[in-house]
């Protein structure tokens, strides 16, 4: 199941470098461990074969791709087989519910390599939850660099007080500048064209040089890395973590090791949080239940703290992204019964966030006019209902709550499946997906339809919203969605 890519082939002009070379990782990450020869890349994305090489070269030269082996000979010269170098590169998802924060690392297949749990109280206001997320990521940075070897030998420093040391010289990678050498902050400033997410430079302080290579007109995900004698402090002043003395769970840069995760191979943080919010800005509007956060300009706030890109959006849209890119459905919803009730929709292969984030505002669609009120104001939505029949521990009414909403999406957007998530769906998973299954399928039938539509659970358990989260960092880089992360 191809996302957002379909249709979409590859244009032999310079001044879409960025966007082949996009088409060419999605389909080495694709090929997986097996690989996939210059000349297929070639069929497949419409690009020429001169085309395809150059961009494997740079790719190879980033470090993002590497030799697979070689294929038989049918008759010509064996192939090179190329794949992907998931450890190259790595995302933060960070899924912030009313009452728990979960963070998951993972590499460029959206491999889990660390993850950690804690409580959250979402009503204590901003400032508490940005510094319980704070802690979480720079914890959860440390758990990666201990579970993971790092690259390359260094000097660095810690987040924090102390140091980290190493044997020799450092190497610094950042969302760098390229095709020219220079002299950067921890990473390389270059002289030459095209610029990747950021403005050249490790978040933190150092020193190197080198050469540096981007990605296309500035258009596309471009790495620099510079190779010298780097030091510095806070995120990517070397790459590799090593020993050192940090305060709480600071993360130490720097470092030897083979290869594997590295503090400055970390993109950027998805946050995938209850709604409504404005994703383009990442601002919260007034969360239901909870209208002290609206206003607050969370994607900044926290960027600022951690130092590194942000991207925020709605959990549902966070986990539904996730699910697209795995091939759910081309056209499905994702419904998330937890602490509150989301939906996620994805039409056509496009995730569907609405003009202003406000599409899958599911919980809030009226179902009983005189029904029991809702904190959003209303009466009778679907989460009061679907809440209220949870407490009082009638599972049965709560699925046949949620179905018939469900059978209102499916009736009005003619959707291929429906799939089910969230810790309350999860406590109980065999009677939500036969409960909503039954009153779907009953108002298909209905309809006159004679396509089931079914109803399934969603795969990764209540980790999947922070997968996905870590998607929306991800996924620009394979061009499979539109994330623009503010200029720093």
């Amino acid at each position: 199941m191809s996302y957002v890519n379909r249709g979409n082939p590859g244009v032999n002009l310079p001044v879409l470098r960025g966007h082949n070379a996009a088409l060419v990782l999605d389909l080495l990450r694709a090929a997986g461990e097996e690989g996939i020869s210059r000349l297929e890349l070639a069929e497949r994305t419409g690009l020429t074969p001169q085309a395809v090489s150059k961009i494997t070269a740079r790719l190879r030269a980033e470090g993002l791709a590497a030799e697979a082996g070689r294929r038989a000979s049918t008759g010509g010269k064996p192939r090179t087989v190329l794949r992907l170098v998931p450890a190259a590169g790595h995302a933060v998802g960070l899924h912030l519910d009313r009452d728990e924060l979960t963070a998951v690392l993972v590499d460029l297949t959206g491999t889990v390599v660390a993850e950690r749990r804690a409580p959250l109280a979402f009503g204590a206001g901003a400032e508490a939850v940005v510094e319980v997320a704070v802690g979480e990521v720079r914890g959860l940075l440390a758990a990666g660099a201990s579970g993971v070897a790092g690259t390359g030998d260094g000097t660095g420093a810690v987040t924090g007080s102390g140091s980290g040391t190493g044997d020799g010289a450092g190497a610094g990678t950042g969302f760098g500048t390229g095709d020219g050498t220079g002299t950067g902050a921890g990473a390389v400033s270059g002289t030459g064209s095209g610029a990747g997410i950021g403005d050249g430079t490790d978040t933190g302080s150092g020193t190197g040089t080198g050469t540096g290579t981007g990605d296309g007109d500035g258009t596309g995900f471009g790495t620099g890395t510079g190779f010298g004698t780097g030091t510095g402090t806070g995120f990517g002043a070397g790459t590799g973590f090593g020993d050192g003395i940090g305060d709480g769970d600071g993360v130490v840069a720097g470092g030897s090791g083979g290869g594997g995760f590295d503090g400055g191979s970390v993109s950027g943080v998805g946050v995938a949080l209850p709604g409504p919010l404005d994703h383009a800005a990442g601002v919260l509007h007034r969360v239901t239940g909870f209208p002290e956060w609206d206003g607050f300009a969370l994607r900044d706030v926290l960027s600022e703290r951690l130092g590194l890109p942000v991207v925020v959006d709605k959990d549902t849209n966070a986990a539904a992204l996730g699910l697209a890119l795995a091939g759910a459905a081309d056209s499905f919803a994702y419904l998330h019964l937890g602490t509150g009730l989301g939906a996620g929709l994805v039409l056509g292969g496009a995730l569907h966030r609405g003009a202003r984030t406000g599409a899958g505002e599911f919980g809030h669609q009226v179902l009983q006019l005189d029904g029991p009120p809702c904190e959003c104001g209303d009466r009778g939505c679907v989460e009061a209902l679907c809440l209220a029949a949870v407490a009082r521990g009638d599972l049965d009414e709560a699925a046949r709550v949620l179905g018939t909403a469900a059978g209102n999406l499916v009736g009005l957007l003619d959707i291929d499946r429906v799939v089910l998530g969230g810790r309350t769906v999860f406590a109980a998973e065999d009677l939500f997906v036969r409960g909503v299954g039954t009153v779907v399928a009953e108002r298909v039938r209905r309809g006159g339809g004679t396509l089931r539509v079914p109803v399934s659970l969603a795969p990764g358990g209540e980790r999947g919203v922070a997968e996905g989260a870590a998607q929306l960092v991800l996924a620009p880089l394979f061009g499979r969605a539109e994330v623009v992360f503010p200029a720093r």
